[in-house]
């Protein structure tokens, strides 16, 4: 879904789609425009809120896989999880909005594995136990 908004002052649209991400707790609205390539997370930019080069480069990869590094703008906001899975969590959003942009992305993001929602949560804490299923130790005697 593109969406184009105008304001009455401006006469040009601007372009952008939405994506949603979500991996553990976390969550990410990823808004996709037209630009330079920037990535902002939160009002920050990337590499400041993620100082880890490993999910540096993760965020990047839809982005790579596309060959639409320095076509788009990325202003992503995050909540819940840890780093890890915001990072997560941030893929997924870019991917869904490129394939909202263009279609024809979808074979290479799908074939790179970055369309598939890592469903694996924390399973809960069950009655009767020390966690979700470790058990309180034995005593024979």
């Amino acid at each position: 879904m593109t969406t184009t908004a105008t304001t009455p002052a401006a006469a040009a649209p601007t372009d952008f789609c939405w994506g949603t991400g979500r991996r553990k707790t976390a969550t990410a609205r990823v808004r996709l425009r037209r630009g330079t390539g920037r990535l902002l997370v939160n009002g920050r930019e990337a590499d400041q809120y993620f100082p880890v080069e490993r999910l540096q480069q993760a965020i990047r990869a839809p982005l790579r896989a596309t060959k639409a590094i320095n076509k788009y703008d990325v202003l992503v906001s995050v909540e819940g999880g840890g780093v890890a899975a915001q990072a997560d969590a941030m893929v997924l959003g870019i991917a869904r909005a490129l394939i909202k942009m263009d279609r024809e992305n979808h074979p290479r993001l799908k074939d790179e594995g970055l369309l598939t929602r890592d469903s694996r949560e924390k399973e809960r804490k069950k009655y009767g136990r020390k966690r979700a299923r470790a058990r309180f130790q034995f005593s024979k005697r």
